[in-house]
């Protein structure tokens, strides 16, 4: 039976064909593809492709210049851009607004996460920040910047990555000043690159160097009766050296020395750079253990010793243009004072992420056609999600496979931010991370830590970028069981299996290995480790034997590893999108439009500020009959454990009394440092699952040799912050509004 169709329907099928048409040979393409490069992996070696491909990957497969120009020139905008910055800014919508003259006024503080937060989660991001550093160098109504450093609980790579930024922001000719109450080598560094540093008379400024270490439960999994039966493939491999050794091996002491000799030498070059002073007066400085702030500012490493009302009316004189002059009259005197008992003009980093990057076209970083997405992934790789941070084949892949078919999107940046984790769910997403490529090219960057399952993430991409001290490699593998037949006995449990199958209890944790048991799981750790060292040399272009030599679990910063072909380029995410746009073949000239995807996913509790867990915690007490005074202790108590990164572990302490309260807060640094230790091998060290997981040289290892001391009268402890970058006093540089503190009865 024949239909008859208007020319409108006829048309449209006609399109419907085409696209259907265009469709199938799209899938056919990729067909062909994924066959190809399965039939090239099946000897687990990764790609085994020719020339072609060879020359397409790697740093070779850009221009030196692209790889060693500075990575963030600053370029000031023509008389063009200025007008369509002032159209656009004068058309704002009212709550981008704020007064000419401002100063864009922030504090960094405890953890800066590597992804965007979402609108609830009032901490702060890493690309919010360095965006916002970007547009204010740009942007005519802010005249300059103040940052509050407080201890930072972040690695050396965001805090280079912020320092960068905070050097573009610079050249635009504008002031930027640093304030520290409180601060260490690290902080102390990220403030050199700012144009004026200033602290109170009281603060607590400490330089005494560098400290780097391990920590070992060997001993403690003695006492409770744990043997731990670990395989660790990989000299260097220190997560195996954390359940079965007592002290460091050799092979970490040098691994762990080599890191800090980097980061020494980084800290030195840039303080004494930016204070104009030679290497050796930074050490001499260093060496004196100076802890007066008088000394700071009389030897020049601070410009003035203020407390922060005084720097708030020198910002004042500044956005406003008034200052004392002399034989002023009295009326222009009570005008100016007048005047200057005004607020600050200050805008805050969270109303000031609202502006819209299109009001400045020299970023270059929107109005394009052709975009490129910045796919962040942050925390260890597990196979499931769970709470807090984690990187999980089911959150990645499905984003991978939609950057594939998003014909818009010209190439992506795969930003890696792990330790490691699950060997399975990494080769999972290294596969896919490998069919993305194909298609259109990936570059890999690198934050404060990619290494083991983090670095396997990253060698799919077709160049690594990777921070000067970013931590990378440690290509090995630990996988193992716990034997607990002695904690078993002590506390009078017993278990008793039957089986079928000659190694059906080979994970069993009531007993040892059998001899029989421990050839083969020794056998199935060495695969695991030869299938990750193969992948990582077809992925590099190294013989077998080359990465081998600088693999077996081994660490390295940034600058290391470029040296050993392990990276391809140092730098952060703009050389990173540098040299996703030259694999793009976009010319330089024209604007592309940078998509940020990939946000932190907070839990409950952290958006209120663990305030449910206290509540409930009181409440539980309450109803078991306490008083009111002890059930507020017991909350208290548990609130403070779990500032200290004790978490669920002061929950049982807590419901106590006041006196079991205080006393797990008291213990809290220990044992929360051990329990630390334990969940985090435990998070992916499944019994018998291989992980690729590096652990102890981890973001935070090289730090500040006053980390673990507080201040005279009871200052927590620098780096030990668990803030996600908020200040629970108010914002910085923010004064008092006219409503009072107090109740208007």
């Amino acid at each position: 039976m024949a239909y008859s169709c208007s020319p409108r329907a006829a048309r449209r099928a006609a399109r419907t064909a085409r696209l259907l048409c265009r469709a199938e040979q799209e899938t056919s393409t990729v067909t062909t593809t994924t066959a190809t490069e399965a039939a090239n992996t099946s000897n687990g070696n990764g790609n085994g492709n020719g020339a072609a491909e060879k020359a397409s990957r790697g740093a070779g497969a850009f221009p030196s210049e692209l790889l060693s120009a500075e990575e963030l020139p600053y370029v000031a905008p023509d008389d063009s851009a200025k007008f369509w910055t002032g159209f656009k800014l004068g058309f704002a919508l009212p709550w981008r607004r704020f007064k000419k003259d401002s100063v864009l006024a922030f504090k960094l503080e405890g953890d800066i996460s590597d992804q965007e937060r979402t609108f609830f989660d009032s901490g702060t991001s890493l690309p919010a920040l360095c965006q916002a550093l970007r547009k204010a160098a740009l942007d005519p109504r802010i005249q300059g910047v103040a940052i509050e450093i407080a201890p930072l609980a972040i690695g050396w790579g965001k805090v280079q990555e912020i320092k960068r930024h905070i050097d573009y922001f610079r050249a635009s000719g504008k002031y930027c000043v640093a304030y520290m109450k409180q601060a260490g080598e690290k902080e102390y560094y990220l403030a050199t690159a700012c144009s004026e540093m200033y602290a109170p008379p009281s603060a607590y400024l400490s330089l005494r160097g560098f400290v780097t270490g391990g920590t070992f439960l060997r001993g403690v999994l003695d006492k409770v009766g744990v043997e731990p039966q670990v395989k660790r493939i990989g000299a260097y491999k220190s997560a195996g050296d954390q359940l079965l050794r007592r002290t460091m091996a050799s092979e970490q002491r040098e691994q762990l020395g080599a890191i800090q000799a980097d980061v020494v030498e980084e800290f030195l070059r840039q303080v004494s750079t930016a204070l104009g002073k030679s290497r050796q007066e930074v050490v001499e400085f260093v060496e004196a253990g100076v802890y007066d702030t008088a000394a700071f500012k009389a030897g020049g490493w601070l410009t003035d010793l203020w407390y922060e009302d005084q720097l708030i009316n020198e910002l004042k004189m500044r956005t406003t243009g008034l200052r004392p002059v002399e034989g002023e009259s009295e009326r222009d005197k009570e005008k100016r004072e007048k005047e200057l008992a005004k607020p600050l003009r200050r805008v805050g980093l969270r109303k000031y992420s609202s502006v819209s990057p299109t009001a400045f076209p020299t970023l270059g970083t929107a109005g394009g056609k052709k975009r490129i997405v910045v796919l962040r992934t942050s925390g260890a790789i597990v196979g499931k999600a769970s709470s807090g941070s984690v990187i999980t084949p089911d959150g990645v892949i499905p984003k991978l496979r939609a950057l594939a078919k998003d014909k818009s999107v010209a190439a992506v940046v795969l930003r890696v931010d792990s330790p490691g984790g699950d060997a399975l769910a990494a080769d999972l997403m290294w596969r896919e991370i490998r069919q993305l490529d194909a298609v259109k090219p990936v570059i890999a960057s690198m934050a404060d830590v990619a290494a083991s399952g983090g670095y396997y993430m990253g060698m799919a991409a077709r160049a690594i970028v990777a921070e000067p001290l970013t931590i990378t490699g440690s290509i090995g593998v630990v996988t193992g069981k716990f034997n607990l037949s002695e904690l078993y006995a002590k506390i009078g449990y017993n278990k008793e299996l039957i089986s079928w199958g000659r190694f059906a209890e080979l994970l069993a944790d009531n007993r040892s290995f059998s001899k029989e048991e421990a050839e083969l799981f020794d056998a199935s750790a060495q695969h695991a480790y030869e299938s990750f060292r193969n992948k990582a040399a077809s992925s590099r272009d190294m013989d077998v034997e080359d990465m081998q030599a600088v693999a077996q679990g081994r660490v390295w910063s940034g600058n290391a590893a470029i040296k050993v072909k392990l990276v391809d380029a140092l730098g952060g995410v703009n050389r990173a999108i540098a040299m996703a746009r030259h694999a793009a073949g976009i010319p330089a000239e024209e604007p592309v439009t940078v998509v940020e995807l990939g946000k932190v996913r907070p839990s409950p509790t952290a958006l209120i500020g663990g305030g449910a867990m206290a509540g409930a915690l009181m409440l539980t007490s309450l109803l078991r009959g306490q008083s009111p005074a002890d059930a507020l202790a017991s909350a208290a108590g548990a609130s403070a454990a779990l500032g200290m990164g004790m978490g669920s572990l002061s929950a049982g302490a807590a419901v106590g009394n006041a006196d079991a309260a205080a006393a797990a807060a008291a213990a809290a640094p220990v044992v929360a440092a051990v329990a630390r230790e334990a969940a985090a091998l435990a998070a992916v060290l499944q019994p018998g699952r291989a992980a690729y997981l590096l652990t102890d040289v981890d973001a935070l290892s090289v730090a500040a040799g006053s980390s673990s001391l507080g201040g005279v009268m009871g200052a927590s402890s620098l780096g030990g912050s668990s803030s996600a970058g908020s200040s629970s006093s108010g914002e910085f540089l923010e004064e008092g509004g006219s409503e009072g503190l107090l109740p208007w009865w």
